[in-house]
């Protein structure tokens, strides 16, 4: 009987640890997944409730597919939440994505798939906390899904970004400090029932979370942590833009038509022992825009843009990507570059959309990703955004609401906590 009991506990936790919902990479042939709030760029949507939600692809195949999407609702650590479809839904999701139009004139033809939500079919997300939108093709087979959050400004969050106060990485790392203050709202049993994230740079595989308040003072919540509440600073991103896709810039070397253009960059260089300088940038986001047409959605040319990197041979198992937001900043093989030995260099080419990138090079080992960067370096003065989301499940609620967000900019980093 020990044994049975012993057994059925580990096939709960199997099953428990297999439904934490994981973000599913788009295939190779869809392109450029653009998710917005109310941003004018693409990035990870944090939004109010009741603000437009807004996705954009393409299918380069451009057979006219039709996709479908669902909505899910999860809890602060992405398990299912207890909640039916229709209690933070008005309308119905699993509908096909109606709106789509096929590139004008360009040499890789592809259509371009919009959804926005609320539209007529799904009127109203109705709940704040994490959710999941999917998209599938025809036969029901999952293309990709996207993260997003919705919260009610319900608690007001103060957020302050530090260097490190541990020696060993004073250089290298920024802290982040912030505050929780519920006004009026009365948060019980705080330290069992809030639960906080912080996030770097609109990138959900660079985060912390479940830090407890430290102290209260009246209805503020205080985290003061040091370590706890590290991160790696990194470096600025590099940049290009081809939107003039049949001129060199400062960033292309030279372009050369074959079936489709190919944009060679100029080759970046290793800048871990390189002294930090200030490059201004996005934090890893991109915009689609052109100058052969009016309608970058549907004008833009796509391009084999080639990257190619200044760096010794990296020990075996260990290897070198490409990073950005271009591709929600997953690990894959098409981002993966390949070492040249006779040119010293990591080199690959990758199939881009007109428009403004930034992208860097992280190293991963055995398949994941390197805390500190062998390549960019990490310096405490690196401009990076951070965005702090508060929860909060009361007693006898049946799911987490997002409460409020909090977001500071490491440009006014200080070696002096305010209080």
């Amino acid at each position: 009987m020990k044994t049975f009991s012993v057994i059925f506990v580990l096939l709960l936790y199997l099953n428990s640890a297999a439904q934490i919902a994981v973000e599913m990479p788009a295939p190779p042939y869809i392109k450029t997944v653009q998710f917005y709030g109310n941003t004018a760029q693409s990035q990870l949507p944090l939004i109010q409730l009741g603000t437009p939600l807004r996705l954009s692809f393409d299918d380069i195949i451009g057979d006219e597919s039709d996709f479908y999407y669902t909505i899910t609702h999860y809890n602060y650590d992405w398990t299912p939440s207890v909640l039916v479809k229709n209690e933070y839904i008005d309308g119905v999701d699993d509908v096909r994505i109606m709106n789509y139009t096929n590139s004008v004139s360009t040499l890789q033809l592809y259509t371009h798939y919009e959804l926005t939500i609320p539209n007529q079919y799904t009127t109203a997300i109705t709940k704040t906390g994490n959710y999941l939108l999917e998209v599938f093709n025809a036969d029901e087979e999952l293309i990709f899904s996207r993260k997003f959050m919705i919260y009610s400004p319900l608690v007001s969050v103060g957020v302050e970004v530090l260097r490190s106060r541990n020696l060993e990485f004073i250089n290298q790392k920024q802290v982040v400090n912030f505050f929780v203050d519920s006004g009026d709202n009365v948060l019980i049993n705080p330290k069992n029932t809030v639960k906080t994230l912080i996030i770097q740079n609109n990138n959900l595989k660079n985060t912390i979370g479940s830090l407890k308040p430290q102290y209260s003072i009246g209805n503020r919540l205080e985290y003061r942590y040091n370590e706890e509440a590290s991160f790696f600073g990194g470096n600025e991103f590099f940049d290009y833009d081809n939107k003039n896709i049949r001129t060199a810039t400062n960033r292309i070397r030279f372009v050369d038509l074959q079936d489709l253009y190919h944009n060679y960059l100029y080759g970046n260089v290793t800048r871990e022992d390189q002294e930090y300088t200030y490059n201004p940038d996005i934090n890893g986001n991109f915009l689609i825009r052109t100058m052969q047409g009016s309608d970058p959605r549907v004008h833009s040319e796509y391009a084999w843009i080639h990257f190619s990197l200044d760096h010794p041979q990296r020990p075996k198992g260990e290897d070198i990507y490409i990073y950005g937001n271009f591709n929600n900043y997953d690990l894959e093989d098409a981002t993966r570059m390949y070492y040249n030995a006779d040119t010293g260099r990591y080199e690959t080419a990758l199939l881009m959309k007109q428009g403004y990138y930034n992208y860097k090079y992280v190293v991963a080992k055995n398949g994941k990703r390197l805390e500190e960067n062998p390549v960019s370096g990490d310096f405490w003065q690196t401009e990076n955004e951070y965005d702090v989301l508060v929860y909060y499940r009361p007693p006898g609620a049946r799911f987490d609401e997002l409460i409020g967000v909090g977001n500071a900019l490491s440009t006014s980093i200080s070696n002096v906590r305010r209080d």
